[in-house]
């Protein structure tokens, strides 16, 4: 995710959510940008806010694309990562977004972690890189997932 925020056009108006302080920092200079930042408790590890504030604020909020890190992503556990925390916010991320971009390098497909937070029915694109097997990505688009292949060879940094 902070590669898509890296991506961001500068040219275009758009209000941007997120529970990431490093993504919020980030974005917080792009002059087109009306940055949301989540509060709650930040996670060390993560450096994202997590718990009850965090979810009482997603309650009321309606996006329209959600951009979603992942852990693991398959067809059988959908979206999953260690922590229940950091679950509880990711599902309800989803809940609040019109439509949903996994974003997800090669090596988290057909991984399962601890705690699932989407079905793969709420995924509607996923955004990786070109190690994706056929198998997997035809998995994927079987069960609905427009997949999408991004160039591996730029650094975020060097984005506007």
């Amino acid at each position: 995710t902070a590669r898509v925020a890296a991506l961001l056009p500068t040219d275009r108006e758009m209000t941007v959510v997120t529970n990431s302080v490093p993504i919020a920092a980030r974005v917080s200079t792009l002059p087109a940008v009306n940055l949301q930042l989540l509060g709650g408790r930040v996670r060390g590890l993560t450096q994202a806010a997590v718990g009850e504030q965090t979810l009482r604020a997603l309650d009321t909020m309606r996006v329209d694309v959600a951009f979603i890190g992942t852990n693991g992503i398959t067809v059988r556990h959908g979206l999953s990562t260690p922590d229940s925390e950091e679950a509880a916010v990711k599902r309800a991320m989803v809940d609040c977004a019109n439509y949903v971009v996994a974003v997800a390098d090669s090596s988290k497909i057909g991984q399962e972690e601890f705690v699932s937070f989407a079905p793969i029915s709420k995924v509607d694109t996923l955004v990786t890189d070109t190690g994706i097997t056929d198998a997997g990505r035809t998995e994927l688009g079987a069960n609905g997932v427009d997949v999408i292949l991004a160039a591996a060879d730029r650094d975020p940094q060097d984005a506007p």
